[in-house]
């Protein structure tokens, strides 16, 4: 069996159908003849054997991975990645290969899986074909259901929004039944909601009118019935729901719309509530709907088309918010690099050196060192709750609070106070800042306020190691917090590493983190060396200890050192 690897994320809202007409699908035929269908995405697209793969194929004469499917300048390539059997393109082996609508690929055996790719246009015109053929038999001459079927096509073939598409499949669905009205419910959660509402002369419903039997279609769901059919006599018996006795319903027919993400034909046919995007609903109060065999198939492809576009147009909005979110932590990025300083002072009686590592996410650290008087530097180093854009403009905010309320001579406890109070007002003790400040004279006095932040660390010797405690809480939390402030003084060649959560979380490849120990150790290791080498060996052994993984949350470094 043929499985797709991961599971598609929620469902988001639809675009246009122009959008997404060329995204690809592939009909997979299993050594047992049975069809289902996936589409191709992500890219590149990766089938194979092993589990990781975007398409699964269950048979061990296929590779691990053995193909992959690629989109460049518009087009699409199968390519065969070394496999052991070869990759077939309509009978030709081939190492890579643009693909067309209807192509066939195989993978080396005729009894194994054969896949056929299809372009959404292709569909279209080939449905348009089969349904604008001429009857071939009596009971398929009724000229408004292929007439419908025709503008359903057509529907898919414009640039229509996907409602007016929707509507034309309950349309062709109401002329194929003869039913009296019909809805599209799409799944939001674990409810239906009325998308689309029509009676069979293709008017909209009023909304006197839109009232289904919405617990009879969820048990409908539940069942896992490709297309369920009720007639219900209005003379006797058991009704199944009380809404279908007081709809004074004849008959009801409902066709899931299940996601086609799911790809395998034994997920299709084991689908739930929670696997469907929706429901095509049809009812009659006079007679019971035509369900014959070619009726049945007809719904069932209607069904399928408006599953179709449903699912391409969720991919597509997701990539679409893919690509807002990217450009929002570009955004956030190019802040946060704004806030660090341009220059640090690197030779004379104090040096520093730091750099702020952003991860995926991007969160809101920033340091910051700046001569405040002719023999006195001042230095921060701040950590804003949360992640992206939010973050980065709160962590400007910060910086700009300090810098405002740090002009003229200010206790620092005092100024910890004034941005604690500023803070709390603008985020509405929402978000909050952890944030470490301190002063250093010429003289080597430190005087320091820790506003929650971690603990930074005095490198004395390599047997002599300080932390400077906290002295208050982040700022931001509480509208009035008193902070202390605390002085020591500093012997040549003390160095103060100030740094943020992000490098306690940086995570090996085998789940362990860098923890205080870690970093006591590396700190007595190097304890000899200067501020720049320090600082750079710092970030170096942390890159090692992460093997290049994605970072859970941003590293800030700041080493300072005092050399009169």
């Amino acid at each position: 069996m043929a499985t797709p690897g991961t599971p598609g994320p929620p469902e988001s809202p639809a675009p246009q159908p122009a959008d997404i007409a060329r995204v690809p699908s592939l009909t997979i035929i299993n050594p047992s003849g049975n069809r289902s269908r996936v589409l191709v995405d992500p890219l590149p697209f990766l089938m194979g054997r092993q589990g990781d793969n975007h398409l699964v194929l269950r048979d061990n004469r296929i590779s691990r991975t053995h193909a992959r499917i690629v989109r460049e300048k518009g087009d699409y390539f199968i390519e065969d990645l070394d496999s052991s059997h070869g990759v077939f393109v309509n009978g030709q082996r081939i190492t890579r290969h643009k693909l067309s609508g209807s192509d066939r690929i195989d993978f080396g055996f005729h009894d194994s899986y054969r896949l056929v790719l299809t372009f959404e246009e292709d569909e279209i015109h080939r449905f348009m074909e089969q349904v604008a053929a001429p009857p071939s038999s009596p009971g398929a001459g009724n000229l408004s259901k292929l007439r419908s079927l025709v503008e359903v096509a057509r529907a898919l073939q414009s640039s229509l929004s996907t409602g007016d598409v929707l509507a034309a499949v309950v349309d062709a669905a109401l002329a194929v039944t003869g039913a009296e009205r019909g809805f599209l419910l799409l799944a939001t959660g674990d409810e239906l909601e009325v998308n689309v509402a029509r009676d069979r002369r293709g008017a909209p419903l009023p909304s006197t009118d839109l009232t289904v039997p919405r617990s009879l279609i969820l048990r409908a769901l539940r069942t896992r019935r490709e297309l369920l059919s009720m007639t219900f006599n209005p003379e006797g018996g058991v009704l199944p729901e009380m809404s279908v006795a007081n709809l004074e319903l004849r008959s009801v027919v409902c066709v899931p719309l299940i996601r086609v993400r799911t790809g395998s034909l034994q997920d299709t046919l084991a689908a739930s509530v929670h696997d469907a995007v929706g429901v095509l609903y049809m009812d009659s109060r006079l007679s019971a709907a035509d369900l014959s065999v070619g009726n049945r198939e007809i719904l069932q492809t209607l069904a399928l088309e408006a599953s179709t576009i449903l699912e391409n147009a969720r991919l597509l909005s997701e990539e679409r918010e893919k690509q807002r979110l990217e450009e929002e932590l570009n955004i956030a990025r190019s802040i946060q690099r704004d806030l660090l300083p341009s220059q640090l002072p690197t030779d004379g009686w104090f040096r520093a050196a730091g750099s702020s590592i952003s991860s995926r996410q991007v969160g809101g650290d920033y340091f910051d060192v700046r001569q405040i008087a002719p023999d006195t530097f001042a230095c921060i180093i701040a950590d804003v709750s949360g992640k992206g854009m939010s973050a980065a403009l709160l962590a400007a905010l910060l910086q700009g609070a300090f810098l405002f309320a740090s002009e003229g001579p200010v206790l620092i406890e005092d100024l910890m106070a004034r941005v604690n109070r500023f803070l709390n007002e603008r985020a509405k003790g929402e978000k909050y800042a952890t944030v470490f400040y301190c002063t250093i004279n010429r003289s080597g006095e430190l005087r320091w306020a820790n506003a929650g932040h971690p603990k930074p660390v005095l490198v004395r010797s390599a047997t002599e190691l300080l932390s400077l405690e906290s002295t208050g809480l982040p700022l931001g939390m509480l509208d009035v917090a008193a902070y202390e402030a605390k002085t020591l003084q500093l012997a040549p060649g003390d160095k103060i590493v100030l740094y943020s959560d992000g490098l306690s979380e940086a995570e090996s490849a085998d789940g362990e983190f860098f923890d205080r120990q870690s970093f006591q150790e590396f700190l007595r290791a190097n304890a000899s060396t200067g501020s720049a080498e320090l600082h750079s060996r710092l970030i170096q052994t942390v890159e090692d200890f992460t093997g290049g993984a994605e970072l859970a949350d941003d590293i800030t470094t700041l080493v300072l050192e005092y050399r009169p």
